[in-house]
Parts: structure tokens; sequence; C-alpha cells
């Protein structure tokens, strides 16, 4: 469920007309719905309210402060993947203690970043990656909160991109290594093992991945405790999927539910780590007509969006609903919807039934909230779109759009080159 309806003729979001933010704001922009983004985060950690818990939301699905501020006001805390997510969360207003830092190649600085701010939690994806963070911890005469992310090679039956939990993919150490890894973590010095963490993917539409991979979990942890390694935190990650277009993921509830069942008697405090579930659907990506072209084999819709904002029709071939923020009545036609980059996988839709939309009509790109604006770029030298929260029937710009100074204020010509 989200906040985006149509009022009449005219597509809004919350109570603001997305053509009246358009006008003021300019195109390309990313919309956000502050109702749909808190009843998700409540709706999803509500859910879990019987057992230890704390929700970390995924910062990389949509990194604004603005909406971590937002999650951070409702007692979220966050899955970070680098120093720089660690910083938009402090900046955000989130606890160090609410921090879980995830990914496989943590530098030495954002190490020592993280334990002068004492996060929560280190999820160690190597055994290099663990003696360093060892040797750094002792350096700082301070004692690193991890866990091992171990790999339980299961089949998250998900585009093969966003599988993380196959022996195959590069996360984490593969369950039967992880024992071994465990005893030798409880034995360093700047160590303090505190808990077990697994990921096996996103965008994920079944629960019984999820069933599986807490077997094999639960399983390990028994092994654990045989070996005197306690356990206190129990870190399943996220990817509980949404709807783009005919998938049928379950509810949090019913997750929430095969979750909870499959973790009786254990001692511990569950760490979840959602994203796209919580954001996708609460933002649309809003563009503007520029032309429209016929050929003898195709009918092409040019819009002001491209894939450098919204990339993962092209990479991953996904589907996002567009909807057109004005109905005309317009006879359907199918069309590509594309963008002005130099590229021919620079779409945003294909064969796509849609009203024979007009140069300067608008268009919504529903479900573009999780990995749109943190995935897009300034490929072509095309500025990053703004960015605005919608609150009732107000709304503000939370990212200013970029300008072409911005693009370059990093860059410099050599003196050679003067």
């Amino acid at each position: 469920m989200h906040d985006f309806v149509y009022k009449g003729k005219s597509l809004y979001c919350e109570d603001v007309p997305v053509e009246r933010i358009a006008a003021e704001v300019g195109t390309p922009l990313y919309l956000y719905s502050r109702a749909t983004l808190e009843r998700h985060f409540s709706v999803f950690d509500g859910a879990f309210s019987a057992v230890p818990h704390l929700t970390c939301y995924s910062v990389k699905a949509c990194s604004n402060i603005a909406i971590l501020r937002l999650f951070a006001r409702l007692g979220a805390g966050v899955d970070v993947v680098s120093g720089g997510e660690i910083f938009r969360a402090l900046k955000a207003g989130v606890p160090p203690a609410k921090i879980v830092y995830s990914g496989v190649g943590k530098k030495r600085a954002e190490i020592e970043y993280a334990l002068q701010c004492d996060i929560l939690q280190f999820n160690v994806e190597s055994a290099q990656e663990l003696e360093l963070i060892s040797q750094v911890a002792e350096a700082l005469g301070k004692k690193a909160r991890i866990a091992l992310r171990i790999n339980p090679d299961v089949d998250p039956k998900t585009h093969p991109y966003i599988s993380t939990g196959l022996k195959k993919n590069k996360f984490g150490i593969k369950i039967e290594a992880a024992l071994d890894e465990y005893t030798k973590a409880a034995g360093l010095p700047g160590i303090q093992v505190t808990g077990i963490a697994c990921h096996i993917g996103s965008q994920i539409t079944e629960v019984s991945p999820f069933v599986d991979a807490l077997k094999r979990v639960k399983a390990f942890v028994q092994a654990l405790s045989a070996r005197g390694i306690a356990i206190a935190y129990l870190d399943i990650g996220g990817g509980l999927g949404i709807t783009y277009n005919e998938e049928t993921p379950p509810h949090p509830s019913e997750y929430a539910g095969a979750v909870i069942s499959e973790l009786q008697g254990m001692n511990c405090t569950l760490i979840l780590e959602p994203g796209r579930v919580i954001v996708g659907n609460a933002g649309a990506l809003v563009a503007r007509v520029l032309y429209t072209k016929k050929s003898d084999a195709k009918n092409f819709i040019v819009v002001d969006a491209a894939m450098n904002d919204l990339v993962r029709p092209s990479l991953y071939d996904a589907f996002h609903e567009i909807r057109p923020v004005q109905i005309t009545g317009a006879p359907g036609i199918a069309a590509d919807i594309v963008g002005p980059i130099c590229e021919s996988g620079d779409f945003l839709a294909r064969s796509r039934q849609i009203p024979d939309l007009a140069r300067g009509e608008l268009i919504a790109v529903m479900s573009a909230g999780a990995y749109g604006f943190s995935m897009s770029s300034n490929y072509n030298s095309r500025p990053r779109a703004a960015e605005v929260l919608v609150s009732g029937d107000s709304f503000s710009v939370i990212r200013q759009r970029e300008t072409c100074e911005d693009m370059v204020r990093l860059e410099s010509i050599p003196d050679y080159l003067t």
C-alpha cells in the first residue's frame, strides 16, 4: 500500500498534486511519501514485537539523511556498508549503538572510524577482514564487537545479481569453515564475539528460502554453544521483496511469523535489515516527456529521466509501472520509454502499453524508492535529480538538484595544462 493515488484525473502524492511539485522543483525528481515510509516501517517493525529485536534499515536502499532521520525517530537502527553510510547515519541522528556494519571490502580507515564511533557490531565477511579488525581495535585499545556473516548456500530464487547466499557469491564465509573461524575470533585480542549474521539476497518473494537459511543458522548456533561461544545477536539480514508488477511477496506479518516460529528456544536479540520493503513503493521518479518518435518498428517516448537516474531497468531488466501524471483519455500505444543517454540500454520501460503521451506531459515511474537515487550517477555529465519528501499537504526538497558546477567541484586542471 502506498500514498500515490489519482484524485480525479491528477496523480497525487498524499495530498499534493504531483504536477504542482514538478512545476516548482523541475524534473526529473524523486518523490517520497512520508506517510508511506512511516507506515511501512511501523508494520514491519511491529510484526516482530513479540521478540527482542532491532530493525536496522538498510541505508543502501535510499540514503537521504532526511529519510534516515525519519526512521531514527521511529526507533530504527541502520545497516551500513561503508564509512560514508556511517557518516550519513550519524548526521541523521542514528545512535552508534544501533549501527551494524556489513560489506565485503571494509578499508582500514573505515574500520577505525567505526570503532571510534563505537558502533554496535561488525558483520565480518572473511578471515583476513577479521584479522585486520582485531589489529585495528587492539591498536586503538578497543574491542570490536563482531558477528561472522555465514553463507548458508541457500537459493533465494531471485535475480542472480542480487543473490548473496550461494557458495558462488562473494559474500560471507562458507558455513563449513565458519565454526573454526569463530573459534579463532574468540581468541583474538581485539575481538569480542557478539553475534552471527546471514543474508541470502534481495527482492525475495517467498518465505521458504528464509526458513531454509534459518534452519542452518540455528544448527550452527547450537554448534557454537557446544564450543562455549555464546551469541547475543542473530542478524538475519533483509531481502523481503515488494510488488513491482505481478509479484506476490509475503506480508511482513507472514514473514515474521515464520521467522519467530523457527527461532523458538533461541536466547538472542534478532537484528533485521529491511530496505526495499520499507522504501520501494514509497517513492516514484517523476519525468517530463521531451519528444515522441515513431519508427517502422517501434514507438519511442523520450523523457528527461535516464538510466543514470534509475539504472534498475537497464541493469536487471527490472519492471517499473509507468503512470501518466494527468489522465487525458489519449489512446493507448505500445512504446519504449527512453532517456537522453547515448546508450541503447537507456530505457525505463520497453514495449509498454501506455497512453499516447504528448510533449510536455509528465510520467511517474513507480516503485522507485529503493535503489533509485542511491544508485544514480553522473553518466553523460548529467546532474543528479532533486529529491522531495511529501508530508500531508506540503512538501520539502530534501536534496537540491545538482548543478554542472557541483559535478566539477572536486576536479582540477594541473599546472602543466594551463
